[in-house]
């Protein structure tokens, strides 16, 4: 097909049906699991024993996945994107920092009525109840981190600044997922279960700016 016939339009890579749909059925699997007490839950239940261990630098890394730590960072980097994007003369600049903002609103919009659904028993280590699958703690570090890197990325020149920032986006996340299970906030499979459900959104995210910005280039006149 020549070049020219994509111009003016938008093309979404052919991979995104997979990236959508691994995530989507590996968390319909463990929602399942944890619903039945199947196999997988009563493995769970055996690694939990074998990774809580409750001290001080679990419950500091389990903190990071608290709103008052997560969101305050991500809106530092949602300031620093609109700002630049603004001064650059990005079109519609402001429309993904607003797909963000609305997608942090929809995370405990899912979450909490799952937790409710489920209804799943929190460790030995906790206190008697339930709601705790899908962390929330989980789902809230992996979208506020997850977004604020794929917001960042595209104004980092170098390739090892933006390695940095994925690395650092994921020592956050996966630090956060550590420190709610050593601490025994939760089970493995209640993180697990956040990060396969995040996937979806994270990825729809990126779908939804490349979108955007693709759009918006095809419309900018030519030289």
């Amino acid at each position: 097909m020549p070049i020219s016939a994509n111009r003016g339009r938008t093309v979404l890579p052919g991979s995104a049906a997979p990236l959508l749909a691994v995530p989507a059925l590996l968390f319909a699997l463990i929602t399942w699991q944890v619903v039945t007490g199947g196999p997988l839950v009563r493995l769970d239940e055996r690694l939990s024993r074998v990774l809580v261990n409750p001290d001080r630098c679990s419950e500091l890394l389990a903190d990071l996945g608290n709103v008052q730590v997560a969101v305050p960072l991500l809106a530092v980097a949602l300031g620093y994107v609109a700002v630049r994007g603004r001064r650059a003369g990005a079109d519609r600049w402001w429309l993904p920092v607003a797909a963000v903002v609305l997608l942090m609103v929809l995370v405990p919009a899912l979450v909490v009525p799952l937790k409710a659904l489920m209804a799943r028993p929190g460790t030995p280590a906790e206190p008697p109840g339930t709601g705790y699958y899908p962390s929330g703690h989980t789902a809230t570090a992996t979208v506020a981190y997850g977004s604020a890197a794929l917001l960042l990325f595209p104004w980092l020149r170098t390739a090892p600044a933006r390695g940095a920032l994925l690395a650092l986006c994921a020592a956050l996340v996966l630090g956060t997922s550590y420190g709610l299970v050593r601490r025994g906030y939760h089970w493995p499979l209640d993180v697990v279960g956040s990060w396969c459900l995040c996937t979806v959104l994270l990825t729809s995210l990126w779908l939804f700016v490349r979108t955007v910005t693709t759009t918006d280039r095809s419309q900018r006149p030519g030289p």
